[in-house]
């Protein structure tokens, strides 16, 4: 038998680690935790400091409202939101209407459902919360249409219709159109006949563009459709929705900023609709010889999204892999990202809410 006390000589065998060797972890510089003192926090802005120095999901919302301030208080970015998922049927559309009124969002890029949903709620109708004691075939009798837990009402769509139809007859024939023109005329007649807040109303009187990209997947599309289609029957002509003019009009305005930072709630076709424009500028120079586009990346950018990252989706997509694709700066150039995979209407009125805190933009909305 071997010798218990024998010294061990193999080299070719590994030997067990010696503890003059470990590390203390400050020799290292590694950062430091901190125990989460939800007592001594005297605000959303100071628990979510202390949260970016606690573990998991946590430390991510904090980090993420260091990304988002440091964003927001460059006065050389230009900040672009991104929005997917049922939103303001969610009640989170104040959310979107206090980042443009308090100056932490440029442009908006969302799905038409969103937009048309926030209509509703911005025309002085109302959502409700789904009985689950009513059936689905009930609830389609009676006219309501279910978003998970909660109710959309066929009237208010309706009456989403009926002002749109009033928008859409002030446009003219010859008078083609993106979703960001029709969008900005909708606002302007909300404030002048509905008035209140909302994200429409907030982005026509601030000057901040509104893009729908996948329009015709959405109420709003459908409603368009149907007022060409009766235009026809009658033998009168139609409006020119052309969502090309869309692409041109983001392009033109995030190529003359100086830095680009990006806000992304979920994911979908506005988060890679905005994204693409990295892409699109690149493309451009290389086939103009220079002559237009060029390189156009997000420097920060944060997002809210529970989506992991083995589906393969968009939605779950790393900022990392966007650096693969010319889409965002390389964090060994400066770009300062934060992922947080929660259900955002959990996260995100807390981060909005510590970020104003801490830029200090909790004042009444002045009026526009």
């Amino acid at each position: 038998m071997p010798d218990e006390h024998c010294e061990h000589t193999d080299p070719a065998q590994p030997i067990p680690r010696g503890k003059e060797h470990f590390g203390d972890g400050w020799q290292h510089n590694f950062a430091p935790l901190e125990p989460l003192d939800v007592v001594g926090a005297e605000s959303f802005a100071d628990m979510l400091d202390r949260m970016s120095r606690a573990s998991f999901g946590g430390r991510a919302l904090g980090q993420a409202a260091d990304v988002l301030y440091e964003m927001v208080a460059d006065p050389d970015c230009y900040v672009v939101g991104t929005f997917s998922g049922a939103m303001t049927i969610a009640k989170m559309g104040l959310l979107i209407t206090d980042m443009i009124d308090r100056g932490l969002i440029d442009a908006v890029v969302s799905t038409g459902a969103l937009i048309g949903h926030g209509m509703v709620e911005q025309s002085g109708h109302t959502h409700f919360r789904y009985e689950p004691t009513w059936s689905d075939e009930e609830l389609y009798q009676a006219g309501y249409d279910r978003v998970y837990d909660t109710l959309e009402l066929e009237n208010n769509l309706y009456a989403a219709e009926d002002i749109l139809d009033d928008v859409l007859e002030g446009i003219g024939p010859d008078e083609p159109f993106g979703s960001r023109e029709l969008l900005e005329r909708i606002g302007r007649y909300l404030r002048e006949h509905h008035g209140g807040r909302g994200i429409l109303q907030s982005a026509a009187a601030r000057g901040v563009p509104v893009y729908v990209p996948a329009f015709t997947d959405s109420e709003m599309g459908l409603d368009v459709f149907t007022y060409n289609t009766l235009r026809a029957r009658e033998g009168k002509p139609g409006v020119r929705f052309d969502p090309m003019r869309d692409v041109g009009d983001f392009l033109r305005r995030i190529s003359a900023a100086k830095r680009l930072g990006l806000f992304t709630i979920g994911g979908g076709v506005p988060r890679n609709w905005a994204q693409q424009a990295g892409p699109l500028a690149e493309l451009l120079h290389f086939q103009t010889d220079g002559a237009t586009g060029g390189l156009v990346r997000f420097r920060y950018a944060v997002r809210i999204c529970p989506e992991p990252v083995h589906w393969g989706g968009l939605s779950g997509c790393t900022y990392s892999e966007g650096v693969s694709w010319g889409k965002f700066v390389p964090p060994a150039e400066g770009g300062r990202f934060a992922e947080v995979l929660c259900d955002a209407t959990i996260a995100w009125p807390f981060l909005v809410r510590a970020v104003l805190e801490r830029l200090g933009r909790l004042d009444p909305t002045p009026e526009v």
